[in-house]
């Protein structure tokens, strides 16, 4: 099968993750695939070699109509050149210009969180409207995010999809920017991966370090970009780190909070690395966490502390949500299960 896979931006974030799982296992089971994406990020370098990839310099995140009408002949003149059997679509810019770019029937369509476009980018809910139609499948990656697309008006040919990852290297060795055995002898972590954005509550991550500051807890997050002036001794930020997820095997704890999410990835690393979540209780976390693996909670400093607590302070306790952690990735997150499901609905449209 010859496979096109398009997403807007080539940094690294969940849908950018999807996108590597699904191509690389793609071509590692003899299909031919091609991405499309914009010029730069680190998303190309880790895509298998035996992907045909395809760089549009005019591809970005911003309207512009000069830039998004080239970009959408250069969309166009790609499929001539291709004819792929299928075309799937990440992200909601991509989403647009793909579905006016590509023929209707060979398209699907992931979207990767719809109160993103809800909520954080409402200009794109009128052209999701719009285009619902001109789309083979649009892929929910929770039942919230299926639910949601339904109360919008977007519901024919809706399916859902939970987002799978490949299982992690136990094993692996890396080279940590901080001496984490020497931290662990006196201290639990509660680690954080996200880019600082006003989506990702840090406010509220270092308001529940401030309330837990005289306890025995660093608190880490990992992803900032820019400097950050702390006045907290028990925080610390990493900044910008290539396979960040890598760091969650020295963290006792993981959690998110944040105003909006669809199926976080990196939730689901953490489940595959045996770490309990605390996470807030938007979009797929509800889907996710079970209160034995983890607990999805208000945006209320109070709830995290008092769930971080309760998880780390009772060793028997903890132990077991380590192990329903690992349970639930084995269960219904792993990259098989996400590959195979859309394999099934690839097929179901060639």
């Amino acid at each position: 099968m010859k496979i096109l896979q398009a997403i807007t931006l080539a940094d690294l974030g969940g849908a950018q993750s999807v996108l590597i799982n699904l191509s690389n296992k793609a071509v590692e089971n003899g299909h031919e695939v091609y991405v499309v994406s914009e010029q730069h990020g680190a998303m190309w370098n880790l895509l298998s070699p035996k992907i045909h990839k395809i760089k549009i310099k005019e591809l970005q995140r911003s309207i512009s109509v000069t830039n998004d009408f080239k970009a959408f002949v250069a969309l166009r003149k790609i499929y001539k050149q291709i004819k792929p059997d299928i075309v799937h679509l990440h992200s909601s810019k991509m989403g647009a210009l793909g579905r006016l770019a590509f023929p209707t029937n060979k398209i699907i369509y992931t979207v990767h969180g719809f109160d993103s476009v809800r909520h954080a980018n409402p200009k794109f809910l009128i052209i999701e409207k719009l285009l619902k139609s001109r789309v083979k499948n649009i892929v929910a990656v929770s039942e919230y995010d299926k639910n949601i697309l339904k109360k919008e008006g977007i519901e024919k040919s809706v399916v859902t999809i939970y987002n799978g990852i490949q299982d992690v290297d136990t094993a692996k060795m890396i080279v940590p920017n901080i001496n984490f055995d020497s931290l662990k002898k006196d201290f639990k972590i509660v680690m954080c991966i996200a880019r600082l954005s006003p989506q990702k509550k840090f406010g509220l991550f270092c308001e529940i370090a401030e309330k837990m500051s005289n306890e025995k807890v660093k608190f880490i997050w990992i992803g900032n970009k820019e400097e950050v002036k702390l006045t907290k001794d028990n925080i610390l930020m990493l900044g910008e780190i290539a396979n960040a997820q890598d760091y969650l095997r020295y963290a006792d704890l993981f959690i998110l909070p944040s105003n909006y999410e669809g199926l976080p990835i990196s939730i689901i690393e953490s489940l595959a690395y045996k770490k309990p979540i605390i996470a807030s209780k938007v979009g797929g976390i509800v889907e996710i966490l079970n209160g034995k693996n983890g607990f999805a909670i208000e945006n209320h400093v109070d709830c995290f502390v008092d769930k971080i607590k309760y998880v780390l302070l009772d060793e028997e306790r903890y132990s077991q949500f380590c192990i329903n952690a690992r349970s639930t990735y084995e269960l219904q997150f792993t990259i098989d299960q996400m590959y195979n499901n859309y394999l099934k609905l690839y097929k179901t449209n060639v």
